[in-house]
């Protein structure tokens, strides 16, 4: 929106009021006192301030054996924590949390192979760093890059791009550690079974410590991005997205826009760029929901206006620092993956239902990812398009669970793991063809059930 100061003027009176600094004021004794009194042990709470709990414990071990230690001994369940930006309930836990942040860092890689080794523990934009030093990078990112590899394959995060699988299908080789007290060396070739399981887990089956990947060399790409109206936009997305390396697009309700974007490899080197301005859209649009969201079609005539369909992007640089960005707004979000051939139709369902509210104003992100293997993956054995839905932290979002996740389920859609959903076991049943094998290695190595929180309990029909 390159007209973004003139929609920013509007009702600058009313906001200037509304960000006034408030006093500040000392706490009261009670408080004091409860500050006080904390645990010895900190709360934990996710990204977005939804899920939060008071473990018994939470470690930090330094080496696969305290790991194993803890599988055995501490209290139960066990859950492991990263960067906290799931928002399903795939962490709470009243026993113990582990950290593998100490279990981290570029182990090992072989340029000739594709190959690369990490403690599980590395944070995504670590990982890209550490590649890029040696030449190397990840074959695609998610649009966040705070997770953890362990995180991000537990709940198979991915990025966009039609031929392009999620980030789970890079992986050649893993170490699990069990509750039986087991390191278990998996691969396709290696204990197959517990592979295919282990790829996409939840966290579920013990510990992953160790994750070797597939890689390529570092490579340069070149973003556009520009405004189409929504139509428009809907008829190309097939012809962008078998077109480009890497397409996704955000339909702005309320507007009667989208933002297109791509990325290719290009043989130029990487150029000097600002920041992406998407924060300030999203401001804008927050704005514009504040003052006209009571009259549905004033806001659209005035987001008409003040959208600049001429807008253009173009940026180059190295892979990863296009393909993930900074999320500084907080929300809630439900994802779904839908098979490829219902993308279209089931996005546009959730444009009309999000445009029958007069609160919303997120971004509607629309992905295409490929088919893989992995046996709970959200896109085994079928081409998806994925479609994400966003309520600002503090506004209601049940929503997005009960209306969106209606929409969903119309379309076949399985749910990103570390979304917000409602699905049965029953359902989840009928979704996934290796749901039964799951379990059963599940069960086997973990027969006491010490990884299952109360979520996943349900999640499995355990409960």
């Amino acid at each position: 929106m390159s007209r973004r100061r003139l929609l920013q003027g509007l009702g600058a009176a009313g906001v200037a009021a509304a960000l006034r600094p408030l006093a500040a004021a000392t706490p009261p004794a009670s408080v004091a006192a409860a500050s006080a009194a904390r645990p010895a042990v900190p709360r934990w709470h996710n990204w977005s301030g939804l899920e939060a709990c008071q473990p018994a414990t939470w470690q930090v071990p330094a080496s696969e054996a305290e790991v194993l230690g803890l599988l055995r001994s501490a209290p139960a369940p066990l859950r492991c924590v990263g960067a906290g930006h799931s928002f399903s309930r795939l962490v709470p836990t009243e026993g113990s949390l582990l950290s593998l942040d100490r279990l981290a860092g570029l182990r090992a890689h072989d340029a000739a192979a594709g190959t690369a080794t990490f403690g599980a523990g590395t944070r995504l934009a670590v990982a890209s760093r550490a590649l890029d030093a040696v030449g190397l990078a990840l074959h695609n990112l998610p649009d966040v890059d705070a997770q953890t590899l362990a995180g991000a394959l537990a709940t198979a995060t991915h990025g966009t791009g039609a031929r392009l699988p999620a980030l789970h299908a890079e992986a050649v080789q893993l170490v699990l550690l069990t509750p039986r007290g087991e390191r278990l060396v998996c691969s396709r070739e290696q204990q197959p079974e517990v592979f295919a399981a282990a790829q996409v887990s939840l966290g579920a089956l013990g510990v992953v410590s160790e994750v070797t990947l597939r890689v390529r060399p570092r490579h340069v790409l070149q973003r556009r991005v520009w405004m189409m109206p929504t139509e428009d936009l809907l008829q190309a997305v097939p012809t962008l997205a078998a077109a480009h390396r890497q397409f996704e697009c955000f339909l702005l309700p309320h507007t009667g826009y989208g933002a297109a974007i791509t990325h290719d490899e290009v043989n130029t080197p990487p150029l000097p760029h600002a920041a992406a301005p998407d924060e300030d859209v999203l401001r804008d649009l927050r704005h514009l929901r504040d003052w006209l969201g009571r009259w549905p079609a004033l806001r659209h005539w005035v987001a008409q206006r003040f959208i600049d369909p001429a807008m253009h992007e173009e940026t180059t640089d190295w892979s990863w620092k296009l393909l993930s960005t900074q999320r500084p707004s907080r929300f809630n979000e439900t994802e779904c993956h839908v098979p490829r051939d219902q993308g279209i139709a089931c996005l546009r369902e959730v444009l009309a239902e999000l445009e029958r509210r007069d609160d919303t104003y997120f971004p509607i992100e629309f992905r295409f990812v490929a088919a893989d293997d992995a046996w709970l993956s959200p896109f085994h054995g079928r081409d998806s398009c994925s479609i994400a839905v966003h309520a600002a932290h503090d506004e209601p979002w049940d929503y997005l669970v009960k209306d969106i996740g209606a929409i969903y389920r119309r379309h076949a859609g399985r749910p990103h793991w570390g979304k917000l959903h409602d699905r049965s076991a029953a359902e989840q049943h009928t979704l996934y063809p290796r749901w039964a094998d799951f379990q059963r290695v599940r069960r086997t190595l973990d027969p006491d059930g010490r990884m299952l929180n109360p979520y996943l309990k349900r999640l499995f029909g355990e409960a």
